[in-house]
């Protein structure tokens, strides 16, 4: 009998605290869930926005993508715009034309750039177009054409040299209404030139020099600089090794005429804002 009672004790002593144990477990909970509203409603919140500010066909797998396109086409993780009216377009390393180059070279397609100047063109948030010029050159008639879309174009356009701009990166430098050179840029001058297999017949003579006059025509119609003193530092041949032309600093580029001013990009945007005011006030 003394053992039943004591067996019942203990049984009635576990489940005394088995009984406190969940009360605590049940309060601990309790307070946890006071403390999830504001949490909730956040998350809520958030989550309304996505569905109210997502547009139509939006997903997370889109931005994936497109961040993926741009590491891939801009070699940046996102396209950056800092500003709402101002279109920034940059023109690095080798201007690409019908013939794709080695995916080690580090390229500007034309395919890419002219519907971003006609996109900048016809949107009427865009005040103006600033480009932004590194490059060695490339193919000339893609070059051209991005020069000959630029200077045709309505919009206030400033170019700015930053490191290079060498070959036909010279006629995309005057391309715009104002051009500018950082005071380390330099421009390489000189004339036409190919590689690889070439017919060599008198109209292959008569193309080469009828794309130069082009090239030449387009670069003094849309800068200062003498067509004689162009034509001297083009044809050069004691300036570069093996080769024809002149390589001019910043200094040189502004003293001939080829381009307005030196500075930097903090001068470039003063000289667009400007330029964007004086139209509008017309």
């Amino acid at each position: 009998m003394a053992n039943n009672d004591t067996k019942q004790s203990i049984y009635n002593k576990i489940n005394k605290e088995l009984n406190s144990s969940n009360q605590q477990m049940f309060n601990n909970q309790a307070l946890d869930m006071n403390k999830q509203p504001a949490f909730n409603n956040r998350q809520q919140s958030f989550s309304n926005n996505q569905i109210f500010n997502k547009k139509e066909g939006d997903n997370d797998n889109n931005n994936s993508d497109e961040s993926l396109e741009n590491v891939k086409q801009l070699g940046s993780v996102t396209d950056v715009n800092p500003v709402k009216d101002i279109c920034f377009i940059s023109i690095i390393g080798e201007i690409e034309g019908h013939t794709s180059l080695p995916p080690q070279s580090k390229t500007t397609k034309y395919e890419h750039i002219i519907p971003m100047i006609i996109g900048a063109e016809m949107d009427p948030e865009i005040k103006g177009i600033l480009l932004l010029i590194n490059t060695v050159g490339g193919d000339v008639e893609a070059g051209l054409a991005i020069s000959e879309l630029v200077a045709s174009i309505s919009k206030p356009t400033v170019s700015l040299v930053l490191g290079g701009g060498h070959s036909i990166g010279t006629a995309l430098a005057v391309s715009a209404k104002y051009s500018m050179i950082v005071p380390t840029g330099t421009m390489t001058i000189h004339p036409i030139r190919t590689n690889g297999f070439v017919i060599g017949v008198p109209q292959t003579f008569r193309y080469f020099q009828k794309m130069q006059e082009r090239i030449t025509n387009f670069i003094v119609n849309n800068s200062n600089v003498n067509r004689d003193a162009l034509l001297q530092y083009m044809y050069d041949t004691d300036e570069i090794a093996n080769d024809v032309g002149t390589v001019l600093n910043g200094e040189e580029v502004v003293e001939i005429g080829l381009i307005n001013e030196i500075g930097g990009f903090s001068t470039a945007m003063s000289v667009l804002r400007s330029l964007i005011d004086n139209k509008e006030q017309q």
